[in-house]
């Protein structure tokens, strides 16, 4: 057969076009193109935010599961997700505390956790592995963690997506949940592909409860630990945090009485003692030991290995020296996160008293933080002071001193770096439309609150929510813009010495956004925020005093904590030394611990964290199929056969056409 007479052009042209789709099937991540591994597809169908979702649980003897909820065993049920079954679904209740709150309230409207693969490692939402259906407790406004959530999410932070969900049971209406994507194995690939780096979610001071690190948390075992570690081990970082009211005039709880003289004016501006939280928590080098990193380590979220801690240990060092930030953060990722954080003022986490709730992220030695649990935010975990929260500095933003924070330090050890993050703040605040998307959020919703018969808080409850964190938004705009510009104090001290220049909130009530509760009737410590389905009593909040009001309080205490009361500006001593000698630990109102993710790995074995498909915990069940579709998994071991391929292909089509 004769050739045609440009056979070689023709060669040629083949060869090179196959030559090229293999080097971008190899490169093409340099080329701004996506891999595969990273669209899964779950992104666009339950986290499709422009509407609300529909999910039925359907489910055998859902009674006896409700009344078994604070064990958080799984459970078998099916699911109908906007349509679309899937079978032999696990299901259990989530949270710490808040799971004897739901139920000290008489209420059943627990949080929940679903897992697709628990009885069937093929099966998951469309590459789903797990999905948090979050109650909504503490949130008049129902849109604290969406914002939250979607606000980073916008500025480019890696974070759980998120929407709403009206969910039923067996048919029957069961209320209005957000349902939030679990920071596992398809958030991983999600954000990093299959070649991810570790995760860790560290935690020290979660307060019993739930499957989370402190759900064995003793109060009387912490503070005689604290004790016996004060005269063993002078070491910084293996003594548990003292804690010290300072000049030994707190209230007797025991009796609830208070002294007569007993004033918070003092205590004002005070942090917590640096935080609550351990050394490890908050992210401090201390040595080269692995167990002075448990509260990391044990909180692994994947198979981590000895040269991972080893790494990890090495990045904490030189992020605490400040030796190589470039190296060990990712420097423009953890600012976006911290100017969004920062702007939501939500003292439950890394920068407040607590030190928890959130993620840690490492790959090749350099760190990078993650979102997680803002139902708490835009002020609300500090109570009613709307002035401290709406005016919080943007340029000392942690509870105690900032060298005790590494993970954000090094931003204000550098003008360079704090030089950055103002920029990023500026194209924050002015790229944002957050009285659009609140009312968009809360007009797509507002059907839904209003037939929401489990809801924590009454209708007209919600819309003044709404009415309350628009208002708190357009007002810390208003602040920020100032402490860029100078006209008003960016730090801590600044704001003292000058209190004129902060901008006014008399015209905002910050409990209005729902606060801390412990559930039954009772206040917690941060604000009125009694969060039954009737609405708050204000006879009932009791006739205490503000933190900064410097009144003296009454001499009979009635158990409930002031609603200004502000866990971040207690004073820097506080020690059991420095108690009355009648004070009980036991008897303090107890602060309702923060809802973490709960695959935690604690010390027993049936709560350790192993890889996805080699999980201890999981229950081997003979079932059927259930539908959906495994996660996708774009090796590039793949890459490359499939590139191999296609070049082959293209030599062996031009050689024929050249005989």
């Amino acid at each position: 057969m004769s050739a045609h007479k440009n056979i070689d052009k023709l060669c040629a042209i083949i060869l090179a076009f196959t030559v090229l789709i293999a080097f971008v099937f190899c490169c093409g991540g340099s080329f701004g193109i996506q891999s595969a591994a990273n669209v899964i597809g779950y992104e666009n169908r339950i986290f499709d935010n422009s509407k609300v979702h529909k999910i039925d649980i359907v489910m055998d003897d859902w009674d006896s599961f409700i009344e078994s909820c604070e064990s958080e065993e799984y459970a078998v049920c099916n699911l109908v997700i906007d349509g679309e079954a899937f079978k032999n679904v696990a299901i259990r209740a989530k949270g710490n505390t808040s799971l004897s709150s739901v139920k000290s309230m008489g209420s059943s409207r627990y949080s929940f956790k679903i897992e697709f693969d628990h009885f069937n490692d093929s099966t998951t939402y469309h590459g789903l592995d797990k999905l948090c259906l979050n109650n909504i407790i503490q949130d008049n406004t129902y849109m604290k963690d969406y914002l939250a959530y979607t606000l980073m999410n916008s500025f480019g932070v890696d974070s759980p997506l998120c929407s709403y969900a009206d969910i039923s049971v067996n048919g029957e209406e069961w209320g209005l949940y957000l349902a939030v994507e679990s920071i596992e194995d398809s958030f991983l690939m999600r954000n990093y592909g299959a070649q991810h780096g570790e995760l860790y979610k560290p935690d020290s001071m979660s307060f019993g409860g739930g499957r989370g690190n402190g759900r064995n948390f003793d109060m009387n075992n912490f503070m005689n630990k604290n004790e016996a570690a004060g005269s063993e081990d002078s070491s910084e970082n293996k003594t548990p945090p003292s804690f010290d009211f300072g000049g030994g005039n707190m209230p007797d709880f025991k009796n609830d009485k208070m002294p007569e003289n007993f004033d918070f004016s003092e205590r004002a501006g005070k942090s917590f003692g640096g935080g609550m939280g351990s050394d490890d928590v908050k992210l401090k080098y201390s040595d080269d030991d692995f167990d002075s990193y448990s509260n990391i380590f044990d909180n692994a979220k994947t198979d981590i290995t000895t040269a991972d801690k080893k790494r990890l240990i090495e990045s904490l060092k030189a992020l605490s020296e400040q030796s190589d930030i470039g190296s060990v953060v990712d420097v423009e990722e953890v600012m976006r996160y911290f100017v969004v954080h920062n702007f939501l003022v939500n003292g439950d986490s890394y920068t407040g008293s607590m030190i928890h709730n959130y993620y840690l992220y490492e790959e090749n030695g350099q760190l990078s933080m993650i979102p997680w649990d803002y139902n708490l935010a835009f002020g609300t975990f500090q109570g009613n002071n709307a002035s401290s929260s709406v005016n919080s500095p943007i340029d000392t933003p942690v509870s105690g001193e900032m060298s005790g924070r590494p993970m954000i330090a090094w931003i204000f050890d550098n003008a360079e770096y704090t030089e950055q993050y103002h920029r990023l703040f500026e194209e924050f605040i002015s790229s944002i439309d957050l009285p659009a998307l609140i009312s968009e959020t809360a007009g797509m919703i507002d059907e839904y609150v209003n037939n929401d018969t489990t809801k924590f808080c009454t209708y007209d409850e919600f819309q003044t929510g709404g009415s309350a964190i628009s208002e708190f938004c357009r007002l810390r705009t208003e602040s920020i813009k100032g402490q860029l510009n100078g006209s008003v104090p960016s730090t801590s001290e600044g704001q003292k010495a000058d209190s004129s220049a902060l901008i006014d909130t008399s015209c905002l009530n910050i409990s209005d956004m729902g606060t801390m509760n412990m559930g039954g009737g009772g206040k917690m410590p941060f604000g009125n925020s009694d969060r039954s389905s009737t609405p708050n009593n204000a006879e009932n909040i009791g006739d205490f005093p503000s933190l900064n009001s410097g009144n003296t309080p009454p001499t009979e205490f009635n158990g409930e904590m002031p609603s200004g009361f502000d866990p971040n500006n207690l004073p820097e001593d506080f020690s059991p030394e420095n108690m009355p000698g009648d004070f009980d630990f036991n008897n303090i109102p107890q602060n309702e611990a923060p809802e973490t993710d709960d695959n935690t790995n604690n010390s027993s074995e049936a709560n350790a964290v192993q890889p996805q498909n080699n999980r201890t915990d999981r229950t081997k069940t003979e079932m059927p199929q259930s539908s959906g579709n495994p996660t996708s998994d774009t090796s590039p071991t793949i890459i490359l056969v499939i590139s191999a391929v296609v070049l082959l292909g293209g030599i062996v089509f031009a050689l024929k056409f050249k005989k």
